[in-house]
């Protein structure tokens, strides 16, 4: 199943992908050295060297079997501005507290959180999309059903 993306967050993405390929020398380096002060059954470094490689090799083949399967979407072909699509940032207010939270969405590959980036797959993110201004949406978290107004949409 392909996901969609557009070709600014597909390039982002390629280039978390290089960079990771671009550690390889410096694990390997690691291990070398870890490797040459002795047994290595007891030898910590060797076994946190290891473990980075593990993780940078599986992180790598995750990343590049998704950039396999990603289908690029052209910003031109994208609804207009004023309704929520990948890559628009969304400023959304929570009717029942008045809190406001501003995402930008973006793939389910590119969520993070702590960067304000939702996936258009999670809750709020699929809930958001296609929307317009003022447009009121009710999502399912945790918490319970919160109903939420589109502010602004950049």
């Amino acid at each position: 199943m392909s996901e969609f993306m557009t070709k600014e967050s597909y390039d982002r993405l390629k280039e978390k992908l290089d960079e990771l390929k671009k550690k390889r020398p410096r694990i390997s380096k690691a291990i070398g050295e870890a490797r040459e002060h002795g047994d290595l059954r007891e030898n910590s470094a060797y076994h946190a060297a290891r473990e980075e490689q593990g993780l940078n090799e599986a992180r790598i083949r995750e990343l590049e079997a998704k950039l396999e399967s990603v289908e690029i979407v052209e910003e031109s072909k994208m609804p207009k501005k004023d309704t929520v699509t990948l890559n628009s940032t969304v400023r959304i207010k929570a009717i029942d507290s008045g809190e406001e939270f501003e995402y930008k969405i973006v793939s389910d590959m590119e969520a993070d959180i702590f960067q304000k980036m939702i996936s258009n797959e999670s809750p709020v993110g699929s809930a958001l999309m296609y929307q317009q201004r003022g447009d009121e949406v009710e999502v399912q978290v945790p918490r319970g059903l919160v109903k939420y107004k589109i502010m602004d949409i950049k």
